[in-house]
């Protein structure tokens, strides 16, 4: 039997209890892991002056797997995104985000199996903005006027969208790459090109040519983003895997997730090359924190995924069956999985998890 080394850090607000979920099911499975338990979020800052600290880094770097629990970011003030400095830091440019339909599961869709890739590490995602009212952000609008004969509103804020050849590249042939090892059949890239002609422009040209190396593999087109909203909307089933630009790859997953569920039942897996970190889609509810409350979906079929990558398939279907058969009954589930959310028989986020593990151990 193989032996795994895998950071986990549990997070905040509700973090800690999910990322507990998760170990527990993942443990029952059988496998020889040890588990690296780091810190990250908003609990770090005092003590460690940041809510990243580098053993965290070091430790991901090490093992080269994680899974975290989510974590706090601030609206508008704060320190930006550990989310988002992870991947950066790690160069994690693939967000892999399935979103597919499980019995049970309250939504108005059933039979949806997308697959959302997102680029991870440029477009406005990247963090290079300048403040309003600022020195360098009045220089900077000055040139951009003289560059571009456009005129900007003196007290605007400025935000950067680099688009890069390579990160495009990378990221739309792991899209392609994914939908050949999971049997898929279509890769669809959303832009808006119309708009962006340079930016989005780019990303769809080198999405084209990139496509051109699987001719007759996987079939391939575009849909310029709003339209890909609608499309969702009326005919998710016309579509497989989509590879998006950062923000509206963003925007896009959480659609789709809704499609079948919403964020409850969404996981989420950030992917580089030889290193990868697993979260659940949603934040970090500080409001429901140590409530025993919340649904630990997401998080265990985000280690679903981790167990594909690390390639334990067999034990990766084993969880998913589990989690499938837990939400099919409507039984031991939490009281967003519930018909009516004020359900008395509805159960904590450890007593879901228990009934997954009974699924597994039989």
């Amino acid at each position: 039997m193989s032996k795994y080394n895998i950071t986990l850090i549990p997070g905040d607000g509700i973090g800690p209890e999910l990322a507990d979920a998760a170990k527990r099911c993942v443990d029952a499975l059988g496998l020889d892991i040890k588990w690296d338990v780091m810190e990250a979020g908003l609990g770090t800052i005092e003590k460690c002056k940041t809510p990243l600290p580098a053993r965290t880094l070091d430790s991901i770097r090490k093992n080269k797997v994680a899974i975290k629990g989510p974590i706090t970011t601030p609206v508008g003030t704060g320190f930006r995104s550990v989310n988002v400095e992870l991947r950066k830091t790690l160069d994690l440019y693939a967000c892999l985000r399935p979103c597919k339909t499980y019995e049970g599961v309250r939504s108005k869709y059933d039979k949806i199996d997308l697959v959302i890739v997102r680029e991870n590490t440029e477009d406005l995602y990247a963090g290079i903005e300048f403040e309003e009212g600022l020195k360098d952000t009045k220089d900077l609008i000055a040139t951009l006027e003289k560059m571009s004969g456009k005129i900007i509103k003196p007290n605007s804020a400025i935000s950067i969208k680099p688009i890069s050849v390579e990160g495009t590249e990378r990221i739309v042939k792991f899209a392609f790459e994914y939908a050949l090892k999971n049997n898929r059949k279509l890769v669809t890239a959303v832009h808006k090109a119309n708009i962006m002609k340079f930016t989005d422009g780019l990303f769809l040209e080198v999405a084209r040519e990139v496509a051109k190396g699987y001719e007759g593999r996987i079939a391939f087109e575009d849909r310029i983003v709003d339209n890909m909203c609608m499309q969702l909307v009326r005919k998710p089933e016309d579509y497989d895997v989509l590879v998006l630009p950062n923000l509206y790859g963003d925007i896009i997953s959480d659609l789709a997730a809704g499609l079948v569920g919403g964020l409850g039942v969404a996981p989420g897996a950030n992917i580089g090359d030889g290193i990868a970190v697993f979260e659940p889609t949603h934040g970090s509810a500080p409001k429901y924190k140590g409530m025993n409350k919340t649904n630990p979906t997401a998080i265990i079929l985000s280690a679903v995924l981790m167990l594909k990558y690390i390639g334990e398939e067999k034990k990766a279907e084993v969880l998913e069956d589990a989690v499938a058969s837990v939400i099919r009954e409507r039984k031991f589930v939490t009281y967003d999985m519930k018909e009516k959310r004020d359900d008395p028989a509805a159960v904590g986020t450890r007593e879901m998890a228990d009934a997954i593990i009974r699924k597994i151990i039989g």
